[in-house]
Parts: structure tokens; C-alpha cells; sequence
């Protein structure tokens, strides 16, 4: 049974920011599920038995090699997708993480071909299909 096609996935999505106007982007890489060479804030599925906020600082220490020193629960969404051909449901929980930016370095470049720190006025390209929607519903809260 798949995660978000045979049941609902659940996932934290984290907009990792430095407090000065930088975020951080990885650009996902063949080893991803989808959207390999799109840019897009970092995220992780909720396993069973593991909390949201333990989920939290697991995928940024996994994704970014650093830990979360401050984060604000944006809100949760609905995600339905198509992933392969396949209907998939996803309830994402967003959160705006404070992290250490000399710190953040790629913890996983098997997944991530490149981990970079941009702005929001000045953004990479391309950027994953969901980014949109994450920035245009959580844009008061991330300036």
C-alpha cells in the first residue's frame, strides 16, 4: 500500500528561512518522485508513531543538516494530485522554519541534485507545481 494513493498521505512541508529575506530551495533529483530538476522548499511524509514536530525537525536535520531553531504552523491543505498516472490525497501541514544559514548544507544528494539560498524576489527556475499555491495562500506570513 502507497502513501497518498491507497490512503491519505500525510506530509510537513517547511519553508526554512534564515530571518534576514533568504529561503532556502533544493532542487529535487531523479531519486524524487516527481517534478526531477523543479525547485521547491523542502518536505517529508509523517510516519507512524512520530509526531508532527518530531517529523519537523527530522526532515530539515535529513534534508539540511541543521536543526530547526524557531517555526510558526502556517495552516494545513488538501493536496490532490496526479502522480504516474494515479489520483493521489495528501494533507499537508506548512510551517515557516528559522534555521542557522551557515549551517544548512545537502543531507541528501541522492534525492537533491543542489540546495541553494535565494529570495522570494529573486527565485529559481523552475519551481515545483505546488510552490505557487503554497506562496500565493501563505504570502502575509512569509515576508
Amino acid at each position: 500500500m502507497q502513501k497518498g494513493i491507497d490512503y491519505i498521505g500525510s506530509a510537513v512541508i517547511f519553508f526554512c528561512h534564515d530571518g534576514k529575506g533568504n529561503v532556502v530551495f533544493g532542487k529535487r533529483g531523479i531519486n524524487t518522485k516527481d517534478e526531477h530538476g523543479n525547485w521547491d522548499v523542502g518536505g517529508g511524509g509523517v510516519e507512524f508513531g512520530d509526531t508532527i514536530i518530531d517529523t519537523l525537525r527530522k526532515e530539515i536535520k535529513e534534508e539540511y543538516c541543521t536543526d530547526v531553531l524557531d517555526y510558526e504552523f502556517l495552516g494545513y491543505r488538501d493536496v490532490f494530485r496526479e502522480q504516474n498516472g494515479k489520483k493521489t490525497h495528501w494533507l499537508i501541514l506548512d510551517f515557516k522554519v528559522l534555521v542557522d544559514k551557515d549551517k544548512v548544507k545537502n543531507g541528501e544528494p541522492h534525492k537533491l541534485d543542489d540546495v541553494r539560498w535565494f529570495t522570494l524576489g529573486n527565485m529559481p527556475s523552475p519551481i515545483h507545481s505546488q510552490l505557487p499555491k503554497f506562496l500565493e495562500l501563505y504570502k502575509d506570513k512569509l515576508k
